[in-house]
């Protein structure tokens, strides 16, 4: 029998809200939920075909062991999570818990199980840590902690209310990142008081709904933003007020600012300097004016000042902390931390003697850390929600990396790429099987917050995170299986003190059992969780983050409409989060709420960055070979990829194949046709690719999508795997993030030998 029902969509970091049709544990379908609270009904094409996610033939229904011939047999939990406590606790104890790594956890919307998994490196005693963001934003966080004190100052964009968007590295249209992205633009679009500028490589589906479209030779962007940068200065434009009541060392960055050569700097960006001083007057005048970046300037050459150049534009316009600009804003889950390099506790790899960034190292090291030749090598990594033999840097150096380890344990929904080359994998219930949310909650000045809870029952045979991994510490002596005391507690109704009496208890058992403290999330899973209404246990790690939010936001959480004095509010704010079917608004903030976000002790904002400055002197042209005469821009978004839990190709009404762009004179000089297949050659691999013939790109230059290269049921790669082409040297010497849309490539037609095999 059909039912109706609420979610949210899990592809992207927006996560819209979702009304969907059910039926026999399948989504019949799927369309807004005009009650979100931040989405409102928005949708787009991808989140629509959702049931490729939930039902596909690569679903894993019990903990499969690797057998020395590499097939996989079915073994029970116990089975499973025994050996894997066993070999886990002889590696800590035999080489220290350095030995150990995690990597990944998440995907996009599937964060809330990071409070369960991190006690596993806890366990270990390891500080490694990577994930995802750790090849995309770092750069970002490092800039932040610089400006604003804490790496956890992060900025968000209010597009919805400029009057000038710049939109730099960046498809909206596509990528989305802003709320309601098609609909926003949309109404720029028809707003003759509004204006648009878009700056990338390709005219994407975003450009030509621009008013400006500034289309820059790859991987000029250093050029083009200190280019800006420097006009702004030179005819006074920046906002000196802002400068002296918020900021502190602009005159640093100023001296360097007016040294610049702005001609040279935009022929070398390959932009007309005409239309590049119009932007800048434009951007610097505007009433209220935003910027929006993403992977097009993180992923390319000179990645952290890339990031550092984007945030002095809106800091020297004072386009921030002001409605229509750019601002800071709270977070209520802890994607991130803190790690300052200059702090002597964070230590460095073994082998790259690189440090963590937001507490997150970056992925293209690991291989190198695991066959690094010394005793203090990772000999362990568990792997979550993550694949990245195949979305991590050099797939080459995974695959023989992952191979050579002790022990590799995957918890996945499916058996991915990275998951055949696993001594175990843990088979995880669907995302719509569990309770489940997302951190991306950056919104400002209302920020927001959607639990999703189960809408199917979880498969036979598999388990949520949760559950996974408080077994994990049970099996490895870290924790008891019984709480008598708490669980007595956790069995009486909830008085309107809000839990006060079982927290209170809950401390003094972690007070005088101290070696439990790190495994508090499954301690309280164990006993006040199994209290919660709905089978709700996983998400009792809330209720703390609901008090500390509550006692942080005080004003703007009752702002919101949540009840309850200094003692109940988190309480209160609690329950609200698990009865908003829908999400609900966490917090409303006022715009001088903001200036209280920043974590120097002086209040200001710190402009001059040593190494960035210095970077900014010494800007230097990239090196080109007639051997890779190509750029490739890898990872561009189209209408039908996404993250990697799309592995059933069917999914896809368009681009089967993931297409290379190339532009119709490119095309032609190798005699290539649209349709054709040719070789892509990089200095560490290549693939086989189908030709696009498009205009949209610049010539010498070629895009790829990411999302491909998936091997569903066993098949042969279905697309481009892209990181058969990247290197894990070739990235930024502070973040170590990849250039991914910077890869020198070579192209040329397949003999007609090498066609028919293929």
């Amino acid at each position: 029998m059909a039912t109706t029902d609420t979610t949210a969509c899990i592809l992207c970091s927006r996560n819209c809200g979702l009304s969907v049709e059910i039926d026999d544990h399948r989504f019949t379908k799927i369309k807004g939920d005009k009650a979100h609270p931040f989405s409102q009904g928005y949708i787009c094409q991808k989140a629509a075909r959702l049931e490729h996610y939930q039902n596909h033939d690569d679903r894993l229904t019990s903990p499969m062991q690797r057998q020395p011939d590499g097939s996989f047999k079915a073994v029970s939990w116990d089975d499973a999570l025994d050996d894997i406590a066993q070999r886990l606790t002889r590696i800590r104890d035999q080489h220290g818990g350095d030995a150990f790594a995690f990597a990944g956890g998440g995907g996009q919307g599937n964060h809330l199980g990071g409070a369960y998994s991190q006690q596993i490196r806890s366990f270990m005693k390891s500080r490694y840590g990577y994930n995802s963001l750790g090849q995309e934003k770092t750069g970002d966080f490092w800039l932040n902690g610089r400006l604003f004190g804490n790496q956890q100052c992060h900025t968000t964009e209010d597009v919805e209310h400029a009057d000038y968007v710049l939109f730099i590295g960046t498809n909206p249209f596509q990528a989305h990142g802003i709320p309601n992205a098609r609909d926003t633009l949309k109404h720029i679009k028809k707003d003759p008081e509004r204006t648009m500028v878009v700056v990338d490589p390709r005219l994407t589906e975003t450009a030509k709904m621009a008013d400006i479209h500034l289309q820059l030779r790859p991987g000029g962007d250093a050029w083009l933003m200190s280019a800006m940068l420097a006009i702004i200065v030179r005819d006074n434009l920046h906002d000196r007020e802002f400068l002296a009541q918020h900021c502190e060392g602009f005159e640093q960055v100023e001296a360097v600012l007016r040294s610049i050569p702005i001609a040279e700097y935009a022929a070398q960006a390959d932009v007309p300097l005409a239309t590049l001083e119009q932007v800048a007057h434009g951007y610097a005048t505007a009433r209220r004016a935003c910027l929006r970046i993403d992977l097009g300037i993180q992923q390319t050459l000179n990645t952290t000042l890339n990031g550092y150049l984007e945030k002095l534009l809106y800091l020297i316009t004072g386009n921030f902390g002001v409605p229509g600009g750019n601002n800071l804003h709270t977070f209520f889950l802890p994607v991130i931390g803190d790690s300052d390099e200059r702090n002597p506790k964070y230590k460095r790899t073994a082998h790259h003697g690189m440090f963590p960034i937001a507490g997150i190292y970056p992925p293209n090291i690991l291989p190198d850390e695991i066959l690094h030749p010394g005793e203090d090598r990772i000999r362990a990594v568990f792997v979550d929600s993550a694949n990245p033999v195949m979305t991590w840097t050099n797939t080459a150096a995974y695959e023989k990396a992952f191979s050579s380890l002790e022990l590799l344990v995957v918890v996945d929904v499916a058996m991915t790429e990275t998951a055949r080359l696993a001594h175990y994998v843990l088979p995880a219930a669907s995302q719509f099987e569990k309770w489940e949310a997302t951190g991306f909650n950056l919104e400002f000045p209302a920020n927001g917050f959607h639990l999703r809870h189960p809408l199917f029952p979880p498969r036979e045979g598999t388990l949520p995170e949760p559950e996974i991994y408080t077994r994990l510490l049970e099996k490895l002596g870290a924790i008891p299986t019984r709480f008598p005391t708490l669980e007595r507690l956790a069995k009486l109704e909830p008085s309107g003190t809000a839990y006060l009496g079982f927290l209170s208890a809950f401390a003094a058992t972690l007070a005088s059992h101290k070696q439990w403290m790190p495994y508090a999330a499954s301690i309280l899973y164990r006993t006040l969780g199994k209290a919660l209404p709905d089978n709700a246990a996983a998400t009792i790690p809330l209720l703390p983050l609901a008090i500390i939010y509550a006692q942080k936001h005080y004003k703007a959480v009752k702002r919101a409409g949540h009840k309850g004095n200094r003692l109940t509010l988190g309480a209160n704010l609690f329950k609200a989060i698990l009865a908003g079917r829908s999400g609900i608004t966490l917090s409303q903030h006022r715009f001088e709420d903001l200036w209280g976000f920043i974590a120097h002790k002086d209040g200001r904002i710190h402009l001059a960055i040593p190494e960035m400055i210095e970077e900014l002197r010494n800007l230097t042209p990239p090196n080109t070979t007639e051997h890779y005469p190509f750029i490739l821009m890898a990872g561009e978004r189209r209408s039908y990829n996404a993250n990697q839990i799309y592995r059933d190709p069917a999914w896809r009404k368009v681009d089967p194949h993931g297409a290379m762009r190339m532009h119709p004179d490119d095309a032609n000089a190798l005699s290539l046709s649209h349709g054709e297949r040719a070789r892509c050659r990089s200095e560490h691999g290549e693939i086989e690719v189908v030709i696009e013939v498009d205009d949209s790109v610049r010539t010498g230059m070629v895009t790829l999508p990411h999302g491909y290269g998936n091997r569903f049921k066993g098949s042969a790669p279905v697309g481009p795997e892209l990181n058969r082409l990247t290197g894990s040297a070739h990235c930024d010497p502070l973040s170590r993030t990849p250039y991914h849309k910077h890869v020198p490539v070579m192209i040329e037609a397949l003999t007609d030998t090498a066609a028919a095999s293929a």
